[in-house]
């Protein structure tokens, strides 16, 4: 039986390359099985086989406990420490003792379970072996032979035992593939499970269309050109921003390739998705007028403060700056990261005048001038009184039609107007007094009581029913301060559930 032992060891070892510990663990597992069945399957039993001669001994053992514990359960497995020591005198509590015991045969009974285990442990150190070798890889593409196709997936078999999976909404839709047909994916997430698959591949992230630009543009992997950006319609269109670190070198001829063979090969590879190459820009207009190609853009408009855009096309250019469904503008934002508002000349211009009207009518009546001083602020760049009550003396001093004094007076007026609308706010909320269950909740401050108060939260079940990002916006804090406090509100709900 020892020789029979050694010679399973070392044919399966040889042929699945998994390691002969692994194996002999699982002889003994199958022993210890056997054993359990033949004497009673309620006894703790250990095989323990010489990795040297294939010989093994056979051993019956209990778990100690001491002596006044009251978890014991199974008396066959388990011995109180004045029983343990009779057996072993060195016994302690959390340990095993243990008597040699008569070993089953290694028969075929034994070997078929040896088998199972051994296909099993196999199949586990397989496993593991994958996730150690692509543990850290996630972002990296791959490639390899389509295994199967069914309705959650593609299965890829990626070689030495490995297999991908890419769910079907990572897939290209109407994406044509067959078993057998060569795929490329990017490995997305590697997640370590007993069964089903392991590595979690995507086609349809813009990552991937990153990807392969750096294997048909030989200048990106040489550092010659950086892809700054992507974004995707899987399957119809995408948008891809490029920038040159070599002004000899045509960052966008670059990609295209000769006539158009590298970004052909890319839209190949992508079920015949229309691929734009923008040029980069460090100034955000420039850029966002390049990413709205093909579609010329007339005028923009930008708001930082809102960090959005606004931009102007011809009328009979208008739809081809959306696109279809909103497709190039929707890229385009994607791409820029602005939030973008494309509309007809005439529509910004109009636009445009209405905006500066409003804001001439609001300097003219806050700061008690004529609408020519309004204009003039507004065409010099001012857009809120803020900005005229602090901006440096020296700005205000430079317009032409300003001198010292008409300066040092619109300040003055400026800082009245925003005194007056602080005062105001504050007298607003002296004038809205919270409820005493809200001023009496647990943890709520007087001062916050009284903000909530003004904003409409008046009572404690005005409160219960705010969701903790509207409180979050009325008062910075901790979000779990804010979850604790709504749930404070909300804790006679369910007492009165519970009374029901």
């Amino acid at each position: 039986m020892s020789k029979e032992i050694l010679m399973v060891v070392d044919a399966v070892s040889n042929e699945k390359g998994v390691e002969k510990d692994i194996i002999f663990e699982a002889i003994e597992a199958a022993l210890t099985s056997a054993t359990r069945r033949k004497h009673g399957e309620d006894i703790e039993v250990r095989v323990q086989i010489d990795r040297e001669t294939g010989e093994y001994d056979t051993f019956r053992r209990w778990l100690v406990f001491e002596d006044e514990s009251t978890e014991l359960e199974v008396p066959d497995r388990e011995l109180r420490m004045i029983d343990a020591v009779d057996v072993d005198a060195s016994a302690e509590p959390g340990g095993y003792v243990e008597v040699p015991m008569e070993s089953v045969e290694f028969g075929r009974i034994a070997a078929q379970t040896a088998k199972q285990v051994i296909v099993q442990k196999v199949r586990e150190a397989e496993r593991e072996q994958v996730v150690e070798e692509y543990q850290g890889r996630e972002g990296e593409m791959l490639s390899g032979l389509v295994k199967r196709v069914d309705r959650n997936g593609v299965y890829i078999d990626l070689g030495g035992n490995a297999e991908g999976f890419v769910a079907r909404d990572q897939m290209v839709p109407r994406e044509p593939v067959r078993p057998q047909d060569r795929i490329k994916a990017l490995l997305m997430e590697v997640r370590s499970e007993i069964r089903g698959p392991q590595l979690f591949m995507t086609r349809t992230s813009p990552q991937f269309l990153v990807e392969l630009f750096k294997i048909e543009v030989p200048e990106v992997g040489q550092g010659l050109i950086d892809i700054l950006g992507a974004a995707r319609d899987p399957g119809l269109r995408a948008k891809i921003a490029v920038r040159s670190n070599d002004s000899r070198i045509d960052a966008v001829g670059a990609c295209v390739g000769m006539r158009g063979s590298r970004v052909q090969a890319v839209s190949n590879e992508l079920a015949g998705e229309r691929v734009d190459i923008i040029l980069w820009d460090d100034n955000s207009a420039q850029f966002v007028i390049n990413a709205m190609s093909p579609a010329e853009v007339v005028s923009i408009v930008v708001d930082e403060d809102k960090h959005s855009m606004d931009i102007a096309v011809e009328e009979d250019k208008l739809s081809q700056a959306i696109g279809r469904g909103g497709q190039n503008i929707r890229l385009a934002s994607e791409l820029s990261g602005w939030e973008l508002n494309v509309m007809t000349a005439q529509d910004a211009e109009e636009k445009s005048e209405s905006e500066m009207k409003e804001l001439i009518s609001l300097f003219s009546k806050q700061l008690d001038v004529d609408e020519e001083v309004g204009l003039i602020l507004v065409q010099e760049g001012f857009s809120t009184i803020e900005e005229v009550a602090y901006v440096p003396t020296a700005e205000l001093v430079a317009i032409e039609e300003f001198d010292e004094g008409i300066v040092d007076e619109l300040r003055s007026r400026a800082r009245d107007v925003l005194l007056t609308q602080a005062i105001v706010q504050e007298e607003k909320i002296d004038e809205v007094e919270p409820a005493e269950d809200l001023l009496s909740l647990e943890g709520m401050e007087k001062s916050l009581a009284f903000l909530l108060a003004s904003k409409g939260v008046v009572t404690r079940e005005d409160l219960a029913e705010l969701a903790t990002d509207d409180l979050l916006e009325i008062n910075e804090m901790e979000e779990e301060v804010a979850a604790a406090l709504i749930m404070k509100a909300r804790a006679h709900w369910f007492e009165d559930e519970q009374q029901a």
